[in-house]
């Protein structure tokens, strides 16, 4: 693959998530306050980012610990929310299936909703080889990546001085939003959207978190079921 190939894919990932990445600097700002919220040290809470890199699930978990709760509980709900990645990596395998195993790693690694989306609906625009598709995801994933880490260490040291009726928790919707709303393209996608939303607000009170997971199967067979008719 010549540098010029794998170049244009790579930096085409980072112009994608770039209009995303406004939403998600102060989403990554308010995970550093909850680290320091939560009892971390400056350095615990600085490594927190990279080691856990989990987005809603980092926040969820900070927020387990300020609050006192058990060490299973904490883990148990990380799991429940990150359980949406193994269906990302089901839909993305079908496009970068031939990586090898260190290529594996990283993209696994970098797995984000926002990364997920602006790749899957890139490659349905697109004819690219495999070395373009993976040259993309990365310029996308690492383009979230380095905004992440950079609002997070943003939070860890000036977000906590952030006065409280300053609320910054409007950008986690937006951000899902945003990854959205490009997705919606037909009538599968506008049911599963719709049937998703309705009973993710209705099952909101689930204990763990499963109101999530029960919207994302309802949505799932409903937007299958009204795409085969």
């Amino acid at each position: 693959m010549s540098p010029s190939r794998s170049s244009r894919p790579f930096v085409g990932g980072i112009v994608d998530v770039a209009p995303i990445l406004l939403g998600v600097f102060p989403f990554g700002v308010i995970a550093g306050v909850a680290a320091v919220d939560a009892g971390l040290s400056t350095a615990q809470a600085i490594a927190a980012s990279p080691m856990i890199f989990a987005g809603a699930s980092q926040l969820a978990t900070m927020d387990l610990l300020s609050s006192g709760s058990a060490a299973a509980v904490v883990i148990a709900t990380a799991l429940v929310i990150n359980s949406r990645f193994a269906m990302y990596s089901a839909a993305l395998s079908r496009h970068l299936t031939g990586l090898g195993g260190p290529q594996r790693v990283v993209a696994a690694y970098l797995l984000t909703d926002q990364a997920f989306a602006v790749s899957v609906i890139r490659y349905g625009r697109e004819s690219w080889d495999l070395a373009s598709r993976f040259a993309f995801y990365l310029g996308a994933a690492m383009g979230l990546w380095f905004t992440w880490m950079v609002a997070t260490v943003a939070g860890v040291f000036v977000g906590a001085g952030v006065p409280p009726e300053w609320s910054l928790d409007f950008a986690v919707p937006l951000v899902f939003l945003a990854l959205l709303f490009p997705a919606i393209r037909d009538r599968g996608t506008r049911t599963a959207a719709i049937v998703a939303g309705s009973v993710a607000a209705v099952a909101g009170g689930l204990p763990l978190n499963l109101g999530l997971l029960v919207a994302v199967a309802c949505g799932l067979i409903a937007g299958v079921a009204a795409g085969r008719r």
